[in-house]
């Protein structure tokens, strides 16, 4: 389980947060509506440092960035959108 440095509340379980997808993933989606489903179910998925959208459901509801390494599971940083 991962544990998650919420800005606003404090180190929290990876169970108090949303998983959303990647901001990589984001981007790719705003650039290109027509293919936005295929943007999206074939988008990179690197072994090294990912910044990731998660929303703090169980707590102060704050939608973060999460700098994380997708081989160990390492977070760098945690940041407010």
């Amino acid at each position: 389980m991962l544990l998650i440095d919420c800005p606003h509340c404090g180190p929290r379980a990876q169970s108090e947060f949303a998983y959303d997808r990647t901001l990589d993933a984001i981007v790719q989606l705003a650039m290109v509506p027509s293919d936005a489903m295929t943007t999206l179910y074939t988008r990179a998925n690197p072994r090294d440092w990912s910044d990731e959208l998660w929303h703090h459901r169980s707590g102060c509801r704050t939608w973060l960035v999460v700098r994380r390494q997708t081989v160990t599971h390492a977070i760098e940083s945690v940041r407010a959108c």
